[in-house]
């Protein structure tokens, strides 16, 4: 228990430098107000309405988390659907727009992926942008994702630590063939179906279809069905629990590490559903073409998509490296808090808490005095593959409406932290409910 305990105390100072305040909620809003302005001024976006959607709706992002953003076109009340073609001609003049504007830099327009994305990034807050054109289907996996941290707070204190420390890793880049975010969520979700007892049910029981095919028709009537039935399938898994789960974060944490610690032994044959809470043979399963990914995680708002695409071969390997040694270094060296920090969290956060007060107390003279060595680090992945080696060797509740406007969500607050660490159950009853109304390829950068 000890060991736990003094890792419960460092995911607790982890959490509270990481989670959004007051602050960056505001500066958000100012920036998504600020593209509203420059897309009113585009001829061929006259009429379309700018939304976030991604971890700024699911209430999953980190203070320097990216900010996903929908340019939905006018089509009356109904769901639009633009082509390819004409997603790269709108994006093509916002790009225009935003360079004889000012006021931002870096613009990347990538124009032939799966989905066309035009990256900016704001001058006075060095926040990055990720701008798409009728991204519904990002907007209500977002919603999919805030419903289900709204049946356990720890769902949202187990992503934002997963994201911290995959970026420590650096394993949470698609582009270097790792996970993008919205994978290591669905990790997380898988972790917590999977666990004994379950803290959440197989997402079939929530939404029984594949969400994206219901959007049809009338935009506010198809949102209001899909909401309902997450509503009242959600209320009945609350009801329905009568063993709790009861773990620690630092016990899901350290679960979490070593259930997905093999997963190089398991892909190519299993495949990650969290649809049905369970591991699945590829081969067998009809719901997915056959091919040649390194690792398949199911897509289960747009079945039968992976959203591992990106992880090749290599980088799994390196990828599975980092559960074990992050595993091995939590479980060897637990009572060591710097450790633990260097393990879990990257340079830049760790001077951080360093250099801030530290809450619990049980740190030396009530500041974290990191050595150098342990600043270093596992901070990059040869590290990662010679620490492998060496040890180896050695609320508002789910029913809530889907309104569209530029409001921004007020920000999720940790309730204050003692020397005495609340269990999982009094944590989730003490959190304030979250009130939210929303309203390779060709690439050309700017710096």
């Amino acid at each position: 228990m000890g060991a736990y305990r003094a890792l419960n105390f460092v995911i607790n100072d982890i959490l509270t430098a990481v989670q959004p305040q007051q602050q960056d909620w505001v500066i958000r809003a100012h920036i998504i107000d600020e593209l509203r302005k420059v897309i009113e001024s585009v001829e061929s976006l006259r009429g379309a309405t700018v939304e976030p959607f991604g971890s700024y709706v699911s209430n999953l992002f980190t203070r320097q988390g990216d900010l996903d953003i929908s340019i939905q076109l006018p089509n009356g009340s109904y769901i639009s659907a633009a082509g390819k073609k004409l997603k790269q001609a709108l994006l093509g003049d916002l790009l225009k727009a935003l360079r004889q504007t000012g006021g931002w830099r870096r613009l990347q327009f990538i124009a032939h992926a799966r989905v066309p994305i035009l990256k900016i990034e704001s001058r006075y807050s060095s926040i990055s942008l990720d701008i798409s054109i009728d991204n519904l289907h990002g907007y209500i996996k977002s919603k999919f994702l805030f419903w289900i941290s709204e049946i356990d707070g720890r769902f949202r204190d187990m992503v934002l630590l997963v994201k911290e420390w995959a970026k420590c890793h650096d394993i949470n880049n698609p582009k270097t063939g790792t996970f993008n975010s919205f994978a290591l969520s669905l990790l997380v979700i898988f972790h917590f179906q999977t666990c004994a007892p379950a803290i959440l049910p197989p997402l079939r029981d929530i939404y029984p279809r594949s969400a994206v095919d219901d959007l049809q028709g009338v935009r506010a009537d198809a949102e209001r069905r899909i909401a309902e039935t997450c509503a009242a399938n959600i209320a009945r898994f609350k009801s329905s629990i009568s063993r709790p789960n009861q773990s620690s974060l630092s016990e899901l944490f350290i679960s979490f590490l070593a259930k997905f610690s093999g997963l190089n032994l398991k892909a190519p044959e299993l495949g990650i559903c969290p649809y049905t809470g369970q591991w699945e043979e590829i081969k067998n399963n009809k719901r997915w073409m056959p091919q040649t990914y390194a690792l398949f995680i199911e897509d289960p708002f747009e079945q039968p998509e992976n959203t591992a695409r990106a992880v090749n071969s290599r980088q799994l390997k390196r990828i599975t490296e980092a559960f074990e040694v992050t595993h091995q270094r939590l479980t060897l060296y637990s009572q060591n808090q710097p450790a633990l920090l260097a393990a879990l969290v990257r340079p830049n956060e760790v001077q951080f808490l360093t250099s801030m007060p530290v809450m619990n107390g049980h740190y030396n003279g009530g500041r974290l005095n990191m050595p150098p060595w342990n600043q270093r680090a596992l901070n990059s992945p040869s590290q990662v593959h010679h620490q492998h080696r060496r040890v180896k060797n050695n609320h508002q509740g789910p029913a809530q409406s889907f309104a569209h406007n530029s409001a921004a969500p007020k920000p999720h607050r940790h309730p204050p932290k003692d020397s005495t660490p609340q269990t999982p159950s009094q944590q989730h009853q003490n959190k304030p409910r979250q009130m939210w109304k929303p309203r390779s390829s060709r690439v050309t950068v700017d710096e």
